[in-house]
């Protein structure tokens, strides 16, 4: 899969829900509804689906939400999608339930487990996603890299609430050999209205981290979301990136399609309008998919409506 500009399609976000047992202020209200599982897509459907995406061309899947973990047939999804000739089966979580799947994941081909933690703080983490877990988040976090998983930790970056710790994040990646992501505030759904207050660049957090840090810049592939440095001080070494959507939009390079829990393939996290794939042949996909990709931007949407966790983060 190939468009206009030359960017090949070869990675999906899988969104199996859009519930959540976390309500980040940058994501959604603290009286979110969510939508019913039975209208969503079954587990021999999310199967199908994925099968002909993997003939036409994707070859990584990284399963999103929402909060994936809460499926109630995640683990017959991850069966199936384990049986699919990928390059990369991932997976993006809060971490809150990642300890009774840990055994799970491990005989399952998911090696790459996404975490999102956005304040090392205790009190700070409660009052960003309006939940009392940090503990259980901590230590899900270091168990799944204890386990083998390659780990990398998301953490939106927020002035006032966050931004101060970002130092305390190079010395927790140093510490545990984990990746840390700085990622920029968007302006999607419940963050539009916090972002003048809250917003700070990538620009804004290399400044900072300058001030102590020597940053070594590292090579990365054309497609990735995040750009990275080796930070070095004294005797720690930091693994950190950062995906600066705002500021550094990586729209021209972008190979990522989205698969709602509803069954409509998206090209854009940005772009609300998508075509449903559910019930296509093989061949009626791949004429979908060469209209859809022809419908991606190569430039950058200025916002969003809708929830971060309707969309998939």
């Amino acid at each position: 899969m190939q468009d206009r500009y030359g960017r090949k399609f070869t990675k999906l976000r899988l969104n199996l829900l859009d519930a959540c047992n976390m309500r980040c202020l940058y994501c959604m209200p603290e009286n979110q509804t969510f939508s019913n599982l039975e209208n969503s897509l079954s587990v021999d459907e999310i199967k199908s689906i994925t099968q002909s995406l993997s003939l036409s061309g994707i070859e990584e899947i990284r399963i999103t939400g929402g909060e994936p973990l809460l499926h109630p047939k995640f683990k017959q999804i991850v069966n199936e999608l384990s049986k699919l000739s990928l390059k990369k089966l991932g997976l993006t979580t809060n971490a809150i339930l990642l300890d009774k799947y840990i055994p799970f994941l491990k005989e399952s081909n998911i090696t790459h487990i996404n975490i999102s933690l956005d304040s090392l703080k205790e009190a700070s983490f409660k009052f960003i996603t309006k939940r009392d877990c940090f503990h259980k988040v901590l230590d899900n976090i270091l168990l799944a890299k204890a386990n083998g998983f390659i780990v990398k930790i998301n953490m939106v970056m927020m002035k006032n609430l966050n931004f101060e710790e970002i130092e305390d994040f190079l010395k927790f990646s140093s510490d545990n050999d984990i990746e840390v992501r700085f990622l920029e505030m968007m302006k999607v759904g419940h963050g539009i209205p916090h972002f003048d207050r809250h917003f700070v660049s990538a620009d804004d957090a290399i400044k900072k981290i300058k001030k102590g840090w020597n940053l070594k810049k590292m090579q990365m592939p054309k497609d990735s979301t995040s750009f990275n440095y080796m930070a070095g001080k004294e005797n720690m070494k930091a693994n950190i990136g950062f995906i600066a959507s705002e500021t550094k939009p990586f729209c021209s390079d972008c190979s990522r399609l989205r698969l709602t829990n509803k069954g409509v393939l998206r090209p854009c996290m940005m772009v609300n309008e998508g075509v449903s794939v559910n019930n296509k042949s093989d061949e009626d996909l791949k004429l979908t998919l060469q209209e859809l990709i022809y419908k991606k931007p190569n430039y950058r949407i200025e916002q969003n409506p809708l929830t971060m966790n309707e969309i998939g983060g």
